[in-house]
């Protein structure tokens, strides 16, 4: 099997979406490559396999042709910065990749191809490019990708005669004839595939219709075949891939050898490829020389057992606290290391209140988690001074918390099992014997205690112990409070919604039918396409193994075409709403109560943003007005309670003006000017009264893209323009805003210097590629490093306001609860008679969380539903 590496990159990155990983590395090329890489072993099972790609721009063809792929707009970054990583994965894979100055991948597939052939060998060869078709014979067949990565039309001899009539050495002449723009191939202007098969049927090759010019039909025609012959005969020879380019790999060196998985799980985990990494099943776990540990399982709690400063764990069986079955208690302090069984805990009044005494310190392992455990428990756990995974994280949040045995041994504590070790995994999951389950529970109290100290020291030394003590440890006890509340569900109404939206279905599938004139299954792109493409006559874009391609992007290039297109577009996305958020939040609402216990994951993101699944709340869709109407359903937990919402406004976008001092930026912020407008202004050059809708829009794409670094492609995909109108536009925006372009280079400096950025509150986040050689690599980190301080800030400053606002809810004894953060929005509920006071309360935390040198604006509203207070 031979692939030619670029052009499936190519092909993977134009067909995904643009996908990140948390460390905001673009993965799409990456992950699409991957899929077709490992779909192709596993239908083929090749015993030889190379990837071939492209050495640079020139190659010996410029000699002939200095034009040759001239015009070819320049490689999208966010595709060029995945390569490398590419190449890492094939080394995991243990497969060969190869490229050879001046020559291109097609010379190293065609030249291989070849000497595999005379060997005896059957030949695979992968391509986005038809170019390759003409290396197809007996024993060659050249799979091209159709549709997305996974469609693939095979060329064989047989197929390229039913298709064009005509012989795979024939598919040159044809090139030379017709020409290839995306190639820069000339060919003879006016000659498009269908003459330039009619010819070669009659002539046979370019050179037998050259010498017989004067046979040809049409004087038209005749006159060009004249006039550019010499151009028909050098655009044949740059067509043409040679099988003798000077490779120096053999075929032997090409052999297929087993993955090394341990590369693999570690690039997967790095790429967030969490489906690849499944598939992959998490290795055996590693089995641990464990060290001597004195440890006792408890039937009774003594006074001695109790100290002012302890290490305490809680062991679950699930990673969803709020319902985990509790397997037991490991304790830890200077008079042992014991294992608490959790009816002997449940059963000890002495043991509940140490628990709950604040001047009793305890070191745990995750906070929030603790909290929520032993308040199930029936015991409200007071006094925590240390949390192991959240100093972790603080530390270096790029290193990714998996698990107990792997955060403690980055620490220098190494005799602690992985839980896989201990319970299984899978179907195979359970609960050890009791000595087993005692040893390992007691284990994790012991590691805790064994690394505080290094974890404070390193906190310290990083000036981060401001940020663990006073911000992150704090706040797991607010989000424990918040998720221990809940926020209640109005079940029917969201019955009744997925009603209204069956109904409306219905409707849209009846219009859809009387608009095709006859019944059929929306669902099945088979007897869609057809509807489409063959009864209506609309344009196929994309073909596929089994019909039509009807896939989103299809769909939306003909909306203009038929009316019919709007009503399934509609159809799909009601569906998906239908589907995805009704029925998926009706599963996780607790049937008990009615509500929904999210889980906010405090440890995940680079920037210090929250997160949160079960559900995953920052997904609700509001582009749509029926997504929007999900939150209704969200509603206060007491009569006569309405929910109020408050949200930062442009936060970010303050935040640069902070800290890059920009004139213009602080300038608009102090003066309350709406931004976007203002950017436009400042752009386009134009007053106020002169912006247009359509400039706003570009300004506001550019403010919000810029500080991440956004590239001219980036900037063309998501405004609809030419790369080059991109480009003049990031130009003028950085001419405009002098001071913005100063930080973007003075913070590249500073990454460069210290190997990492820091937020106004000392969050770290530490880019290693920033010093790279490879050009892609140095320039992702470059984007990460302007980012990272302005998102990394804007997710600290709202962090700090949940905890002022918890405070001062407590303070002014107010009743209402804060029930929910979604991206830089927090949601309350509260008593009607308590609004007036929110209103004055909520905004003047929240505007006041961070001092910067631009106002921080909280906007905010009430309503009866969540929906009601937006």
């Amino acid at each position: 099997m031979l692939i030619d590496g670029n052009s499936i990159a190519y092909r993977a990155f134009f067909a995904l979406p643009l996908l990140n990983n948390e460390k905001g590395v673009h993965t799409n090329a990456i992950y699409g490559f991957t899929t077709m890489l490992t779909k192709m072993i596993d239908d083929e099972k090749p015993s030889h396999i190379l990837v071939a790609f492209d050495a640079g721009k020139t190659t010996f063809r410029h000699k002939t042709f200095s034009e040759y792929k001239g015009g070819r707009q320049k490689t999208p970054s966010e595709l060029s910065e995945q390569f490398p990583f590419i190449r890492d994965l094939l080394n995991a894979f243990s497969i060969k990749h190869y490229e050879l100055d001046q020559y291109e991948a097609d010379d190293i597939i065609g030249t291989l191809s070849l000497q595999a052939e005379k060997k005896g060998y059957d030949v695979v060869v992968v391509s986005g490019d038809k170019d390759l078709t003409q290396l197809s014979s007996e024993r060659t067949r050249v799979e091209i990708t159709r549709k997305g990565i996974t469609d693939m039309e095979s060329y064989t001899p047989e197929h390229i005669m039913e298709k064009y009539g005509l012989t795979p050495d024939q598919i040159i002449d044809m090139k030379g004839l017709m020409g290839d723009s995306s190639d820069n191939i000339p060919g003879v202007p006016g000659v498009g595939e269908k003459t330039a098969i009619k010819l070669l049927k009659e002539f046979g090759t370019l050179e037998k219709l050259v010498e017989s010019i004067e046979d040809v039909k049409g004087a038209k025609l005749k006159d060009k075949l004249n006039e550019y012959k010499d151009q028909a005969r050098m655009s044949k020879e740059l067509a043409t891939i040679t099988r003798v380019a000077p490779v120096d790999v053999s075929l032997d060196d090409l052999k297929r050898h087993e993955p090394d998985e341990e590369k693999l799980r570690t690039i997967y985990k790095e790429l967030s490829f969490n489906s690849l990494l499944e598939k992959l099943g998490d290795g055996n776990a590693e089995e641990i020389e464990l060290k001597d540990l004195e440890w006792e399982s408890v039937t009774d709690i003594t006074e001695s057992m109790l100290s002012s400063q302890s290490e305490l764990y809680i062991e679950l069986f699930d990673v969803n606290y709020h319902t985990a079955a509790i397997l037991g208690i490991g304790l830890h302090n200077e008079s042992g290391t014991y294992f608490i069984p959790v009816e002997v805990a449940q059963n000890s009044a002495r043991f509940k209140d140490w628990i709950e005494d604040t001047n009793s310190r305890k070191s745990v392992y995750d906070a929030k988690q603790s909290i929520i455990a032993f308040h199930r428990l029936g015991m409200e756990l007071k006094g925590i001074d240390f949390d192991l995974l959240i100093a972790s994280y603080v530390i270096d949040a790029s290193q990714a918390a998996d698990d107990f045995s792997s955060i403690a041994k980055r620490h220098g504590a190494d005799a602690v099992q992985p839980d896989d070790a201990v319970y299984g995994k899978g179907a195979k999951k359970k609960v050890p014997e009791d000595n087993v389950l005692g040893e390992h529970i007691s284990r994790k109290a012991a590691a805790i205690a064994k690394i505080k100290d290094r974890c404070v020291s390193e906190l310290e030394k990083n000036e981060q112990d401001h940020l663990f003590t006073d911000l992150e440890l704090p706040l797991a006890e607010v989000l424990a409070e918040m998720e221990r509340k809940g926020v209640l569900v109005d079940v029917e109404r969201l019955r009744e919604m997925g009603d209204e939206l069956k109904t409306k279905l219905a409707q849209i599938e009846e219009d859809i039918h009387r608009i095709a004139g006859e019944v059929f299954n929306i669902n099945s792109p088979k007897q869609l396409g057809v509807i489409l493409f063959e009864k209506l006559g609309l344009p196929a874009v994309k073909k596929t193994k089994t019909g039509y391609s009807t896939s989103a992007d299809v769909l939306e290039k003909l909306q203009p075409e038929h009316e019919i297109i709007d009503h399934i577009l509609l159809y799909r996305q009601l569906g998906k709403l239908q589907s995805t958020y009704i029925e998926g939040l009706l599963k996780v609402v607790n049937k008990d109560t009615n509500k929904i216990h999210t889980r906010y994951n405090q440890v995940l993101t680079q920037t210090g943003r929250l997160s949160s699944i079960d559900p995953n709340l920052q997904n609700i869709p509001i582009r749509l007005e029926e997504g929007r109407k999900i939150r209704q359903a969200f509603i206060p937990s007491k009569k006569d309670w309405v929910m109020f919402a408050a949200d930062y406004s442009q936060i970010e976008l303050r935040v640069l003006a902070h800290i890059s001092q920009d004139e213009g930026l602080t300038e608009a912020f102090n003066n309350d000017m709406d931004i976007h407008t203002k950017t436009a202004m400042d752009v386009f050059g134009v007053e106020k009264e002169n912006v247009t809708s359509g400039m706003r829009r570009h300004a506001k794409a550019v403010n919000f893209g810029i500080v991440y670094g956004i590239s001219d492609y980036g900037l063309s995909q998501s405004l609809g323009i030419t790369r080059k109108e991109a480009a003049e536009f990031i130009k003028r925006y950085l001419e405009s805003y002098p001071k913005v372009k100063e930080y973007m280079d003075d913070i590249i400096h500073e990454a460069k210097q210290n190997g990492y950025v820091s937020t106004l509150l000392h969050r770290r986040r530490y880019i290693p590629e920033i010093t790279s050689r490879n050009f892609n690599l140095r320039g992702f980190a470059e984007r990460t490093a302007m980012n990272t301080p302005i998102q990394g800030t804007a997710a600290d400053i709202i962090k700090k306001a949940m905890l002022d606002m918890a405070i001062r809810l407590e303070k002014e004894g107010i009743k209402a609860n804060m029930l929910l953060q979604v991206h830089d929005e927090l949601i309350f509920e509260c008593p009607r008679e308590e609004v007036e006071i929110l209103e004055k309360l909520v905004p003047e935390v929240m505007e006041k969380a961070v001092e910067l040198s631009v106002p921080l604006k909280a906007d905010f509203s009430y309503g009866d539903t969540w929906y009601d207070a937006k």
